[in-house]
């Protein structure tokens, strides 16, 4: 009598004829994961980095990594001031993210937020400058307004035009396009320089203050809050209820079905990136006229580089960004002050952002594929019947 096998060529004295082409590690997309169950996977990843961050901390440092936690809320949240600064550049980054959430959408990858940024600010630096003191308030911030976003929407139309008609790189682009912004910039300050010799631009309008932000409800950067949080609501509603929005989802699923289905490609990655490019002149506005009522060429600040990372983590809804963005001031801010309270080198306070912001971009791989383990030899294998 011969051994019984199994379906797939196993004898049953368990020596395996198929486990070689069976390999250790399968990995397969998910299809459905709950939203519950996400933020579960996204937590416990932070849970992780914080682990492994306050393994490093106690190993290098031998400090608790308690009060080491403590102190990173104490540098972004501590006093008053420290929280509304962090909201003030929480809400650049989050408008800088929503910029960029219409053109990601559409996978036309605009790295050229930071330099959309500059020359939104070099609009308003120029309206503060030349037209301060000739305008009420009210009427000049709506000027630089609309000036940044025009600014902006000029710079993002370039690439969004060559994208379109000559089918050009819009990374490398776009990237391109932020150097040329830098030297704009770099032209400005030369020109506006104050006083003369500084290459600084100083504080504009500093005794009128014709073209800052005024306060709301007793805080100065409240304004700052109203605008961005306007422009997450509208954008949220732009890329999911109206057609628009609808044409950006088909362009990035497949440029092929999108003109199969009678959308106009070329029209819609133009359009896009105006509306991208507009957004982050915004921004501009914000850092200029609402924040540092200066421009330099670290108006920026690297933000638009940054916010490539809330957008991707919150898959381009602008409501998840806001978290986000909070999440990475915090990240920063904390880092900064646990280097100079406990007098830790700055690569410390990197190494431990770096952890977390792995862990957290680790976790979406979780969420979106599945990871299973071979099982056991044969457990997969039917055993037939014998023969006689």
């Amino acid at each position: 009598m011969s051994k019984p096998e199994t379906a797939c060529g196993t004898s049953a004295c368990g020596t395996s004829k198929c486990s070689g082409s069976e390999p250790l590690v399968h990995i397969s997309k998910r299809v459905g994961i709950s939203r519950e169950k996400s933020w579960l996977i996204r937590g416990a990843a932070l849970a992780l980095a914080l682990v492994l961050s306050g393994l490093i901390i106690f190993s290098i440092v031998h400090l608790n990594p308690l009060k080491v936690y403590e102190a990173m809320f104490q540098g972004a949240f501590g006093t008053s001031r420290r929280a509304w600064v962090t909201i003030r550049d929480a809400m650049m980054m989050l408008c800088i993210a929503v910029g960029l959430a219409p053109a990601f959408k559409m996978r036309f990858w605009n790295i050229g937020a930071e330099g959309q940024v500059l020359v939104g600010g070099i609009a308003t630096a120029a309206c503060m400058i030349y037209l301060g003191g000739s305008l009420p308030t009210p009427v000049l911030l709506l000027v630089m307004l609309v000036v940044s976003m025009v600014a902006g929407g000029v710079w993002g139309l370039i690439p969004g035009v060559f994208k379109a008609r000559w089918g050009t790189n819009e990374t490398l682009f776009t990237l391109m396009m932020n150097y040329v912004a830098i030297q704009l910039t770099s032209y400005a300050v030369s020109k506006w320089e104050n006083p003369a010799g500084s290459n600084s631009v100083g504080v504009i309008n500093q005794l009128t203050k014709d073209g800052w932000f005024p306060s709301v409800f007793g805080q100065a950067y409240m304004l700052n809050v109203i605008i961005v949080l306007i422009i997450a609501v509208l954008m949220y509603s732009y890329l999911k209820y109206s057609k628009q929005g609808y044409e950006i989802a088909v362009v990035g699923d497949s440029e092929n079905t999108a003109r199969y289905a009678g959308i106009n490609v070329q029209k819609v990655y133009i359009r896009t990136m105006l509306l991208s490019g507009a957004i982050c002149g915004v921004a501009g506005f914000l850092a200029v006229s609402g924040s540092s009522h200066t421009i330099s060429t670290s108006t920026a600040g690297g933000r638009g580089f940054t916010a490539i990372i809330v957008a991707w983590l919150s898959k381009f809804n602008t409501f998840v960004m806001i978290l986000f963005s909070f999440l990475l001031l915090f990240l920063e801010k904390g880092a900064v002050e646990i280097a100079s309270r406990y007098n830790l080198n700055n690569f410390v306070s990197d190494i431990i952002t770096g952890i977390l912001l792995f862990c957290i971009l680790g976790s979406e791989f979780f969420i979106s594929y599945k990871v299973s383990f071979r099982r056991k030899r044969g457990a997969s294998c039917p055993v037939g019947r014998a023969d006689a």
